[in-house]
């Protein structure tokens, strides 16, 4: 990997925090940019009159949504945890979107906590904007992430997030702007910061709306020319020293 990243003509990362631990672990010569991941805001529906609520839940329950791979670096359990806080102070239902290896203990851990009524596994899907446009929060305490390319999608759907401030979460995710940031594993505290967005209607509402206009940032249009300038510099540099 060090001799890999020390002959390429250009590296990148998708986040400061994963450009200082690269240089930090290896012996890099390189110049790292720093290039986000994106979304493309045009691919996700805006249109939320399509959005069909009732299917999910009550009127008057929040929707709390979870979507990975369900590895142990996401801390399932922890999901089910701060679940398990919010839904004792309000009513609620989460909705755990992927398969993976740690999907059965999570069910057995809400079957443990008497909330599986309360909580829906629906696997793998292709419709990630269609959950995520009723959902009310979303949550992502992982262990580590080099980006958070899922609190992004959650963001331009105008889904708040409560996540751990590990790795490149919060270059995503600003604390108390468009959700918060807790610990790794202090499940209490995200339980709070959860209540704190979920307990008002108008305060929810600025923190989707502000989801929403953060996750604009990241939007292909805007990222795609920082590629765009780098491959130029980078056959620019080619082409000088070929001759």
């Amino acid at each position: 990997m060090n001799f890999s990243i020390n002959k390429s003509d250009v590296v990148t990362s998708v986040s400061e925090d994963l450009k200082q631990k690269t240089l930090d672990f290896f012996d890099v010569k390189k110049e790292i940019e720093v290039i986000p991941n994106f979304i493309d805001k045009t691919k996700y529906s805006l249109d939320f009159t399509d959005c069909q609520r009732s299917l999910m839940a009550e009127e008057d329950e929040k929707i709390i949504t979870h979507i990975s791979n369900f590895r142990k670096v996401k801390h399932i359990p922890d999901v089910i945890h701060i679940f398990n806080g919010i839904q004792k102070q309000m009513a609620a239902k989460l909705i755990m979107v992927g398969e993976g290896p740690e999907k059965e203990h999570a069910e057995l851990l809400c079957e443990q906590l008497g909330i599986s009524d309360k909580v829906v596994f629906l696997g793998n899907s292709n419709e990630i904007d269609r959950i995520l446009c009723f959902s009310d929060l979303f949550l992502l305490p992982s262990k580590s992430e080099s980006f958070g390319l899922a609190a992004l999608e959650a963001m331009i759907n105008r889904t708040p997030v409560i996540s751990s401030n590990t790795g490149g979460i919060p270059e995503v995710n600003i604390h108390g702007v468009t959700g918060y940031l807790s610990d790794v594993g202090d499940v209490d505290d995200m339980v709070s910061n959860a209540l704190k967005i979920l307990s008002d209607d108008t305060v929810l509402a600025e923190f989707k709306e502000n989801a929403y206009q953060v996750a604009l940032n990241f939007d292909i249009k805007n990222v795609l020319p920082l590629y765009e300038d780098l491959y130029e510099k980078a056959y620019k540099a080619h082409y000088n020293n070929s001759y």
